[in-house]
């Protein structure tokens, strides 16, 4: 059975996903969909990227992993499959890709249309799955691409005593996630203090492991199950009440 997963900014008010799925099932009946997420706010690759990021390591190697944001970027797209550390990964070429990848991929085709114009993106995916479900090579799909589209996004500045990171998503719970990973605060902190500075809020100066280490609506830092460094409020909703949103400045000065 082969196992594809979504990720788009389709909505589900619409029939938009539906379709897609619809599209899919009738090239490939036999695929099991997976809604990674349709939630994704529209054009919002960043958002897109993150999540697909920190999902897909948890599927098993040789899983299709569909991306439908922001599909309608240019009126001449390009849409890929590229097989990247066992998976396969279906989408447009608008930068995306290079916010999910830490590295170009070495293996990227460009998907073919039938030369009319007339089949829709839907359809030029759909049928990729299909190809790859019944064991067709990736190389067959399409001409080789050296190099996919890239988007400048940002990262952790790094100096010997500080990290400047930025707020990259905001969850459900609106707890606050910032691009700073434990790994690099590790490496950067070599054992000292810190002081985590955001808007004009109180510095926080501990490092929790889990949210009820401190008093219910208490303000705490840790690394959340992905690695990245988080802001939260025990029982309460870190965005709103501190104020932090996608983009906003985070630094931590180590002491």
């Amino acid at each position: 059975m082969t196992l594809v997963t979504l990720t788009t900014d389709l909505g589900e008010q619409d029939y938009y996903a539906g379709a897609l799925k619809g599209a899919i099932l009738k090239q490939c009946p036999g695929a099991q969909l997976v809604d990674i997420t349709h939630a994704i706010p529209s054009h919002d690759m960043v958002r897109g990227a993150f999540i697909l990021k920190n999902a897909y390591p948890h599927f098993p190697e040789g899983s299709i992993h569909l991306v439908n944001v922001h599909n309608f970027y240019a009126a001449e797209r390009r849409l890929l499959a590229i097989l990247h550390q066992g998976h396969y990964f279906l989408g447009p070429d608008n930068g995306i890709f290079s916010l999910v990848f830490d590295q170009q991929p070495k293996q990227a085709r460009i998907l073919p249309d039938d030369g009319t114009g007339l089949l829709s993106h839907q359809e030029v995916l759909a049928r990729a799955i299909a190809h790859l479900a019944g064991g067709t090579p990736l190389e067959e799909l399409g001409e080789p691409l050296d190099s996919i589209s890239e988007r400048i996004h940002l990262r952790p500045v790094v100096s010997a005593s500080q990290i400047r990171g930025t707020v990259v998503h905001v969850d459900k719970f609106e707890n606050v996630i910032v691009n700073i990973t434990r790994e690099l605060f590790e490496q950067v902190r070599k054992g000292r203090n810190f002081a985590l500075y955001f808007k004009r809020h109180e510095p926080i100066t501990e490092l929790s492991a889990q949210y009820c280490e401190v008093p219910m609506g208490e303000v705490l830092c840790l690394f959340n199950s992905a690695g990245y460094l988080e802001i939260a409020i025990h029982m309460g909703k870190a965005a709103g009440l501190l104020g932090l949103g996608v983009d906003d400045a985070v630094r931590i000065d180590f002491i």
